[in-house]
């Protein structure tokens, strides 16, 4: 889910992207923070998931084998769609899944309340943190996960020489470090509260945050 249009969106997580992305999941199932935003989820029996971004849909199968009921996927471009759709299969659950093609920000008015929403590594791809994650909070009722990068001075220039590689290359795509202190203002005016804040290796962060 980004804030670039779908073609460029496509480019870079696109059908080949989905399939490499399935070959992982299926030999070695959820690693590194996709598996630890599942186990911060907690208990999730019996609940709704909401996923932005959720790609091939790993993170909600994991949830709906853990005990959630439904869960619902929002998607920007459709290049994963296909894989995703065979995954749910293969797990028996695809009369369990729903999955929207849309900008979750622009179309967060028709998209109801769930207990659990999702966002893993997906706030770095959209320009307005407080507008993402505010429509994700307004649509947690038990609990919000995000995973976004460290706000560390070397990865903010690693992506700065990236996204300057991007636009060489004609592309709109773009990955942003939002300061995690602004997310949980985001969060906390929505009514949920940090509860938990965990690093994975040198790059990448979660948090989750629970109603109040």
């Amino acid at each position: 889910m980004t804030g670039c249009c779908p073609r460029d969106y496509e480019q870079v997580f696109g059908e080949k992207s989905a399939a490499r992305s399935a070959r992982r999941f299926r030999r070695h199932g959820l690693r590194g923070s996709a598996r630890a935003l599942v186990e911060m989820a907690g208990d999730v029996h019996g609940s709704s998931v909401l996923e932005v971004g959720g790609g091939i849909g790993g993170i909600e199968l994991e949830l709906l084998a853990a005990g959630a009921v439904q869960a619902t996927n929002v998607e920007l471009a459709a290049t994963y769609e296909a894989t995703a759709a065979e995954l749910a299969r293969e797990r028996g659950v695809e009369d369990r899944v729903e999955r929207r093609i849309g900008d979750f920000v622009a179309d967060a008015g028709t998209i109801a309340a769930h207990d659990v929403v999702v966002l893993h590594r997906v706030v770095c791809c959209y320009p307005d943190a407080d507008a993402m994650v505010g429509a994700a909070a307004e649509r947690a009722r038990m609990r919000l996960l995000l995973t976004y990068p460290q706000r560390r001075v070397w990865v903010r220039s690693g992506l700065a020489a990236m996204n300057a590689l991007l636009g060489l290359r004609g592309s709109t795509f773009r990955v942003y470090v939002h300061s995690p202190a602004r997310m949980d203002e985001v969060a906390e005016a929505h009514g949920l509260a940090l509860t938990a804040r965990r690093r994975h290796g040198l790059f990448w962060e979660s948090a989750a945050y629970s109603a109040t």
